[in-house]
């Protein structure tokens, strides 16, 4: 239990405290034992780590004689010149949980601290033993977002740090042959994000092609420092005043610039492109447009992500290009293929429509 981690829209810190107080080894251990009794144990521990992640042990060797410190943070933006970082204790749990009997894998499903991995001097060797042994292609990691302001504001590390730790995996991991990747969690209309800031997290998102599945938008909850802000506008460690986007309509264009190869989201992403005063890009979508013209939305360089290329039909078992004749549909001038037969909304779209392709 507990977070020195202190990420101002996290209430952990407050009601569980900074201090971690950890179980056992022997104490986990003993759990594992449990699971690998019962008759339904498949031999995998989906997850070994919690919501203090890797952090297991106290923050600094001061905390064991004075407590937390009331005006500075362990970690958060900056780490503190006495934060002890050593992930020894962490490590060696997972390879003992590795070695009892009828356990297969271990995982770390809930993520860890990426910035306590890189401030770590033995950070490659951290992440080959996590790569090895306890990641099933996906690692989960939160740097929320790419701006610096908007970071400081939510007391995360800045994004250097972030990228730092992406390159290492990505290199130890090609380096092991293994295809895994890290699956970054990002808020939208966090206080101090404006519109500029919300479409520069998109041009990133489009640098590295990828679209978030799933997106949290800002709401406030009770016992944060965000909300506080949220409610006051004034951030409440440095008394300054603080943006805070609250409108409906500017809090649903920061959550459509995250997902925004999205059909539904394309006029809202492109109002918030006009108003950050950006030129809209042209950016593919996983299915075609409804009008069919080529809009901001239809890359016509990237025929791969427009399915405008070599594209299988479900009614036919050779492989059809989009344009020529294909039975049950009839192809329009601009290459998209029109079905006869209505999808689930009543529109006469091609059969793209299907998330599955």
């Amino acid at each position: 239990r507990g977070c020195f981690g202190s990420c101002s829209f996290c209430a952990i810190n407050y009601h569980q405290g900074r201090r971690v107080q950890k179980r056992s080894d022997d104490s986990i251990i003993d759990e594992v034992k449990l699971l690998t009794a019962d008759k339904s144990f498949k031999g995998y521990i989906h997850d070994l780590s919690g919501p203090s992640a890797n952090f297991r042990e106290h923050a600094c060797d001061k905390q064991d004689k004075y407590g937390v410190c009331k005006d500075r943070y362990c970690i958060g933006n900056k780490p503190c010149k006495n934060l002890k970082v050593d992930h020894t204790g962490f490590l060696n749990l997972l390879k003992k949980v590795r070695k009892v009997p009828k356990v297969k894998k271990v995982f770390i499903r809930s993520g860890i601290r990426y910035d306590y991995v890189v401030y770590d001097k033995n950070c490659d060797e951290i992440i080959t033993e996590l790569s090895q042994h306890h990641i099933s292609g996906q690692l989960k990691v939160a740097p929320e977002h790419i701006s610096d302001d908007v970071l400081k504001i939510m007391n995360k590390p800045s994004f250097e740090v972030y990228k730092q730790f992406a390159g290492k995996y990505k290199a130890i991991n090609e380096k092991l042959g293994k295809k895994q990747y890290v699956v970054p969690y990002l808020i939208s209309s966090h206080p101090g994000c404006t519109i500029k800031d919300a479409v520069k997290l998109t041009e990133y998102l489009r640098s590295i092609n990828h679209e978030p599945e799933q997106v949290q938008d800002f709401y406030p909850t009770p016992s944060t420092r965000s909300t506080c802000m949220y409610y006051t506008g004034i951030d409440p460690d440095t008394m300054q005043e603080v943006y805070v986007p609250k409108s409906k309509e500017e809090k649903s264009m920061q959550r459509a610039l995250l997902q925004y190869r999205r059909p539904e989201n394309r006029e809202k992403v492109e109002k918030a492109y006009k108003l950050a005063g950006v030129k809209m890009p042209a950016i593919a979508t996983y299915r075609f447009s409804k009008t069919g013209k080529n809009s901001p939305f239809t890359d016509k360089g990237n025929k791969s992500k427009q399915l405008g290329g070599q594209v299988k039909n479900k009614f036919k078992d050779k492989t059809s290009t989009v344009g020529s004749q294909v039975k049950g549909k009839t192809p329009t001038t601009n290459g998209q293929v029109k079905n006869k037969f209505k999808d689930k909304n009543g529109r006469k779209d091609s059969f793209f429509n299907d998330k599955k392709h």
